[in-house]
């Protein structure tokens, strides 16, 4: 694998962890954070992931209750972790 791959999958997998801690407690940015972690999931392939954080940088944005979007968003970005966790394995 690319060393550049490698980092940059690293660099989701450590800052997906942060972006997520810092959304559990929907602090007042909430849409400006999943945002970028929209953006950054996209980046790397994991659309999935992306679609989760849109929808829940939509619904904190709009004022509505995002409990359910992050309660996906997190299983979306555990699914993207394990996956690059095995890709980083084998490399």
């Amino acid at each position: 694998m690319p060393s550049l791959e490698h980092e940059v999958l690293a660099m989701f997998f450590c800052q997906a962890v942060g972006l997520m801690r810092a959304l559990a407690i929907l602090p007042a940015d909430a849409g400006e954070l999943a945002h970028k972690l929209k953006g950054s999931a996209r980046a790397i392939g994991r659309i999935s992931s992306g679609r989760c954080a849109g929808m829940a940088g939509n619904r904190s944005a709009n004022g509505d209750d995002p409990v359910h979007a992050l309660a996906e968003l997190t299983e979306a970005v555990e699914q993207a972790r394990t996956a690059i966790d095995a890709i980083l394995r084998r490399s």
